[in-house]
């Protein structure tokens, strides 16, 4: 499914209980489309396509919003949170640390959807599980 198609359908019907709002972003030369999952609109899902995947990305804090003297900590934390979350994975990005999931360029909308709301979940309890690291 092509991006196009998927913020079509995303915009026709909800999906695990679900509605969404998508954006296409076009900055670096590569379709983006933003998603956004009701009730959390301070979380978008970036959603991006190559020939072998579907990639969803969420990003979550910049490294300069953690303490200073607990960013090893928190690194370690990550790491063993990324096996017991469903269908997604923490990454650093430049100065950003975010989660993602990715997907076979063959999902339907139903895998698509169901990874998009995950993830939005998944970022929001990521945030809850870290946020003693953050600079208040």
């Amino acid at each position: 499914m092509d991006l196009n198609e998927l913020a079509l359908q995303l915009s026709k019907q909800e999906a695990d209980g679900a509605s969404f709002e998508s954006f296409f972003i076009n900055r670096t030369g590569q379709d983006v489309l933003q998603v956004i999952v009701d009730g959390n609109d301070e979380l978008p899902i970036f959603v991006t396509q190559t020939d072998e995947q579907v990639l969803c990305i969420c990003y979550l804090f910049e490294e300069q919003e953690v303490k200073a003297d607990l960013r090893a900590e928190l690194n370690d934390t990550l790491l063993r949170l990324n096996v017991p979350m469903p269908l997604s994975a923490f990454a650093k990005i430049d100065n950003k640390v975010a989660i993602f999931g990715a997907l076979s360029t063959n999902s339907t909308f139903e895998q698509l959807s169901h990874e998009i709301v995950t993830l939005s979940g998944n970022a929001i309890d990521a945030l809850e599980a870290v946020s003693e690291y953050f600079v208040e």
